[in-house]
């Protein structure tokens, strides 16, 4: 939803506090902080554009930052980080783990818009970091890769990542990031692919197994390379 198209319908909307004067701010927030970084929009813009009282900012979020920093987990249900603990149980099967993280990670990408202002906003703190950025990298990123990279070592019998896990684990993450990254492209070219909530559970169950297949297939490369080399064979006759 674009600040303008935000702006007319909190224009429509009754006054009122509580959950719904904090949730204008919120999006309001979103839309402007995705276009236009932190440090160039004003905090007396976010709430003209939410329709509300200025220190409804503070009354709700502190001050800009904490609003800004509520902006990068709560439009998209919650924070990757919040969910690590659902996936990474030591007796969790890899099957169950893996269909747990990609459904909770690909879920946002039901809300449309909103999910395309929150990867504006993640990539705009990537190029113009903030303090938010370090935060960012520790709990949502840092976090989902150690879990994922666990698992992984359990499947494979290793006590610990080596840099071949952890290439498995950008390869697996990444087919997930890939959907929000590519998402205006995957309407272009196969709208059916993101324009239902049934079909992003579809995508979730095939990269499923697409990450399946991934770890089998390092799991047999390991099992190659671990066995010792054949004796070369000799030819020719033996001299006398």
């Amino acid at each position: 939803m674009s600040a303008s198209a935000l702006q007319a319908i909190t224009a429509r909307a009754p006054r009122s506090d509580g959950v719904e004067a904090r949730q204008r701010l919120l999006y309001a927030a979103l839309a402007l902080f995705a276009a236009n970084g932190f440090a160039k929009t004003s905090t007396r813009e976010i709430a003209r554009n939410a329709g509300v009282n200025i220190s409804a900012i503070s009354y709700y979020f502190g001050d800009k930052a904490g609003l800004y920093a509520a902006t990068f987990g709560e439009p998209m249900g919650g924070n990757a980080g919040d969910f690590v603990q659902l996936y990474d149980a030591p007796d969790m099967p890899i099957e169950e783990a893996l269909r747990i993280f990609f459904t909770h990670m690909i879920e946002p990408l039901k809300q449309g818009e909103v999910v395309r202002q929150c990867i504006q906003l993640h990539l705009r703190e990537m190029l113009e970091p903030t303090s938010q950025w370090a935060e960012e990298m520790e709990r949502d990123i840092k976090a989902p890769h150690k879990a994922i990279a666990g698992i992984l070592c359990r499947r494979l019998g290793l006590s610990r990542p080596d840099d071949d896990v952890h290439r498995l684990t950008f390869a697996i993450t990444g087919l997930a990031m890939q959907l929000f990254v590519s998402q205006d492209l995957v309407e272009a070219i196969r709208p059916s692919l993101l324009n239902t909530p049934r079909s992003v559970d579809t995508w979730a169950q095939r990269l499923t197994g697409y990450a399946l297949a991934l770890v089998e297939a390092e799991a047999l490369r390991r099992q190659a390379a671990a066995k010792p080399a054949a004796a070369p064979v000799r030819s020719g006759r033996k001299k006398t």
